[in-house]
């Protein structure tokens, strides 16, 4: 091969070589702008009792976050509804520490399947791999209603509602018009789940994201839920997306 070849060659491989990462650059910003997009919560590592108290040492330096988007109804009076959040992480699970002021709990579907929504509850939205995307009828993520009687609903493939309760243990303590609400997660990967099998939860690391939402259904003895009050804002006129659409979690990142 002559030089004027090895110069043209060389050439188209510097061009080919350019093209490519120039399309991999744009990728990167696009998925970078699009993860800039959602909001950002940082986990630290502790592993709390779960009893519903809520006083162990572990979550002391943990910070409050507010849970005051509404996603369904009117923004409640402070009387009516007001809730915060802590969040923790070990190897083996996300916790969840929520403080509920509601002025009355409200379970009028005695059937824990039966219309879960409709009845206080609070509702823990987990996606493994933060990969966003439908997840209604499917485990890309997990939509854990958790009721008054510390039962776990969510949606099965196949849309049957179904028990969850071994993903999560629950305590709930209420004095007054306030509940303390400890939550334990097991975290799955929803790509490998399969219903009845043997599932085994993911071991966490520092540096791991996934996607993350908090949100609690408040009823005051009506036929529906009055208001569902979420943790991330949702853009747009319908917000009441998080059972179907995991892109509208937060990136819950763990250090």
């Amino acid at each position: 091969m002559d030089k004027n070849a090895l110069i043209g060659l060389a050439t188209a491989l510097f061009v080919l070589l350019f093209l490519f990462w120039g399309k991999k650059a744009e990728t990167t910003a696009e998925s970078t702008s699009q993860n800039t997009d959602k909001q950002l919560f940082i986990a630290h590592y502790g592993s709390p009792l779960i009893d519903g108290k809520g006083d162990d040492m572990a979550w002391q330096d943990a910070e409050w976050l507010p849970l005051d988007q509404v996603w369904i109804g009117q923004a409640p009076t402070a009387t009516d509804f007001a809730g915060r959040y802590k969040i923790l992480w070990d190897e083996n699970n996300l916790y969840v520490l929520a403080e509920i002021t509601d002025d009355t709990l409200v379970d009028i579907h005695p059937d824990g399947l039966l219309k879960y929504w409709d009845d206080d509850c609070l509702e823990i939205f987990v996606d493994e791999d933060a990969s966003g995307g439908n997840h209604q009828y499917n485990y890309n993520a997990f939509a854990y209603h958790i009721a008054l009687d510390d039962k776990v609903v969510d949606i099965r493939p196949d849309s049957a509602f179904a028990y969850f309760n071994e993903h999560c243990i629950t305590r709930r303590i209420t004095a007054g018009k306030t509940s303390t609400w400890e939550v334990a997660v097991n975290i799955f990967n929803g790509n490998k789940y399969v219903d009845g099998g043997e599932n085994i939860p993911k071991m966490l690391k520092p540096g791991k994201q996934m996607g993350f939402a908090l949100a609690y259904c408040d009823n005051d003895h009506s036929a529906e839920r009055e208001n569902f009050i979420g943790s991330v804002r949702v853009d747009g006129a319908d917000k009441n997306r998080g059972w179907i659409d995991a892109g509208i979690f937060g990136v819950l990142q763990l250090r």
